[in-house]
C-alpha cells in the first residue's frame, strides 16, 4: 500500500500536482496561474492589479462552491501579500484555505 501523501517529503510543486489530481478525479474545475520564462530567461507570473501578488495557487469550483487554496510545503511560509489576499477573499465570503501535505485527509473531506 502506498504511503499517504502527507507522510511523504514533498515539494510544493509535488503537493500541488497531487491536489490537482485529486480535484480532477472528484470532478472539480480548477485553475492555477503558473509562471513562465520571460525574454530574460527569468520565471515570472504576468499579473496586474493589487490582487496579483499573493493570489492563491488554486481556484476550484464545483456545484456552486468556490474555493481558493494556497498550497505550501510542510515548512513553507505565507508571504504578507498572500495573507492579505486570502483575508480579502475570506472577508468577501469565500472558502479560503492554506493547505499543506499534512492536511491531506482534511483536503479529501473538503473536496469529496
Amino acid at each position: 500500500m502506498a504511503e499517504p501523501v502527507w507522510k511523504m517529503e514533498q515539494t510544493e510543486a509535488q503537493f500541488q500536482q497531487a491536489v490537482q489530481q485529486l480535484a480532477t478525479s472528484l470532478k472539480w474545475d480548477w485553475m492555477h496561474v503558473r509562471p513562465s520564462l520571460n525574454a530574460r530567461n527569468v520565471y515570472t507570473t504576468a499579473v496586474s492589479g493589487s490582487l496579483g501578488s499573493g493570489w492563491p495557487d488554486l481556484v476550484l469550483c464545483r456545484g456552486g462552491r468556490l474555493i481558493f487554496a494556497e498550497l505550501k510545503a510542510e515548512k513553507g511560509k505565507l508571504s504578507a501579500n498572500q495573507i492579505r489576499v486570502l483575508n480579502l477573499l475570506e472577508s468577501a465570503g469565500h472558502d479560503v484555505f492554506c493547505w499543506r501535505p499534512s492536511d491531506w485527509e482534511s483536503i479529501m473531506e473538503i473536496l469529496t
